[in-house]
């Protein structure tokens, strides 16, 4: 490929690439160790009409990031995210909706020696077929077996490769003997971008009755803390504003001053009494015209069947 060429294509890519930020909001990005050509297209495929895939050297993206920072600072804020083998998924759909779909594509693949486990590896007991001239091998390896009619049987559950481990080429070996393909591989999520704000994207597993508890905590907490400091907050002027309130009702109970609202309470205290005689007849009222109604009810007539006139 000559050298015009490949200025070409970068300057269509650096077009498409600041002609996908100006028209989305929001931007994930995503790890692609793994993920092969094929896979790869049908990711695309399921996000059709969602969300759109760019991938790119990276060398090639930071530069179109610079040069795009000169228009809107904010993109500076992507830069530091740029490492390692990713991707970018634009989008102005449901960001849940999108991550879900993306994440969602997955292949089984088998053990490589030398790969990092991305989860614990367990050999299951069970007969594995095998004569009993690979014992050795599963020794090696310290897995319990036993010969059950001329085959290898691994007696128990054996935690072969820990998460985060890498797989030995022993280990890639028998998991391949016994057709065990522990992993699984596609695109995964590293970063969120959305209106020039950068999260993780566990962030988007909070839901919306978790976020209005730790908004109330918060206000609580404010508060209760101006409260006690006695510094004015919006928080807190209700409650202060309450709690004047109820000063002022046991200023005017323990003096001779009397203001509208606190006259009832005043009488009240003076004869509990009259107001309990007063309950009881209203209650009893109540209890009546509740029991008067019911037997009051009418009936359905065979005639209507229940339906009104105009039904």
């Amino acid at each position: 490929m000559s050298s015009g060429d490949k200025r070409g294509k970068k300057a269509d890519y650096f077009v498409k690439f600041e002609e996908l930020l100006k028209t989305n909001n929001s931007i994930f990005i995503v790890n692609v160790d793994n993920v092969g050509s094929n896979q790869m297209h049908q990711i695309r495929q399921s996000l059709r009409g969602d969300a759109t895939v760019l991938m790119g050297k990276n060398t090639m993206v930071r530069r179109a990031l610079k040069l795009l920072c000169a228009q809107n600072s904010i993109y500076e804020r992507l830069i530091p995210h740029v490492r390692g083998n990713i991707g970018f998924v634009f989008t102005n759909e449901d960001l849940k909706t999108v991550r879900d779909t993306i994440t969602a594509n997955r292949v089984a693949a088998p053990a490589r020696a030398g790969a990092l486990a991305p989860v614990d590896v367990w050999v299951p007991a069970g007969n594995t077929g095998m004569e009993p001239g690979k014992t050795s091998f599963f020794q090696a390896l310290g897995v319990p077996t036993k010969i059950t009619r001329g085959t290898i049987e691994i007696t128990s559950d054996m935690h072969l490769v820990k998460v985060g481990e890498k797989v030995g080429a022993s280990e890639a070996t028998l998991l391949n003997m016994l057709n065990v393909s522990p992993f699984t591989y596609g695109m995964s999520v590293v970063q969120v971008y959305d209106n020039g704000t950068i999260f993780a994207p566990s962030i988007l597993d909070v839901s919306e009755d978790q976020l209005i508890e730790h908004y109330m905590t918060g206000v609580k907490s404010i508060a209760a803390l101006s409260l006690a400091i006695g510094y004015p907050t919006v928080a807190a002027v209700p409650h202060a504003l309450i709690n004047g309130y109820k000063n002022l009702l046991a200023v005017s109970v323990a003096t001779e001053y009397t203001f509208a609202g606190s006259e009832q309470v005043k009488a009240y205290l003076a004869d509990p009494s009259a107001f309990a005689v007063a309950a009881a007849p209203t209650a009893a009222a109540a209890d009546s015209g509740a029991t008067a109604a019911a037997e009051e009810e009418p009936e359905e007539s065979d005639d209507d069947m229940g339906f009104g006139l105009f039904d």
